[in-house]
């Protein structure tokens, strides 16, 4: 097992939300916090004061999330991974199954959920059960994955395109 940290794809518009989020956080909303905990403590008793402790309990859920938006954009490449390239299904590939036994398709985008929040189609992350099932794979390849209940569950690539956001 080696210690690497798996790199994330973001497509640019994602890349420059959370960086301009990081902003934000580190900036004006940390401020905002730090003024209402100053506020909280000009009221006196801190044990029962409700306003302090909420302020107190905002500002660790910023800091909480300044931490991963700085992992996540240290460790994170803008476009596209190179094996997209090459036809497989990689991280920002739009990617079209078939169940076994059935006829319907289903659509998604193989990506962080970072990508999730602003994509126009569901994603799903590579970590992911079915994600992780076909990852790497190429149209018309037929991939399993294990459900919650532990029924497994086979898929056939139908098609593996680039995402065009």
């Amino acid at each position: 097992m080696t210690d690497e940290i798996p790199t994330t794809w973001l497509t640019q518009d994602a890349f420059d939300r959370l960086t301009a989020e990081l902003a934000d956080r580190e900036g004006p909303r940390r401020g905002e916090i730090t003024n209402k905990i100053e506020a909280a403590r000009e009221e006196g008793d801190l044990k029962e004061n409700g306003g302090y402790h909420a302020a107190k309990e905002e500002q660790g859920k910023n800091e909480a999330r300044i931490r991963v938006l700085r992992h996540l954009l240290e460790n994170s490449q803008v476009g596209t991974p190179p094996e997209a390239a090459e036809g497989r299904a990689t991280h920002g590939t739009v990617i079209t199954v078939r169940f076994a036994g059935d006829d319907d398709t289903e659509t998604f985008l193989l990506a962080s959920r970072e990508e999730a929040a602003h994509a126009t189609i569901d994603v799903y992350s590579p970590s992911s059960p079915l994600g992780e099932a076909v990852l790497g794979k190429m149209a018309g390849d037929s991939a399993s994955y294990t459900l919650p209940n532990g029924k497994t569950l086979t898929v056939e690539l139908v098609s593996i395109e680039p995402y065009s956001g």
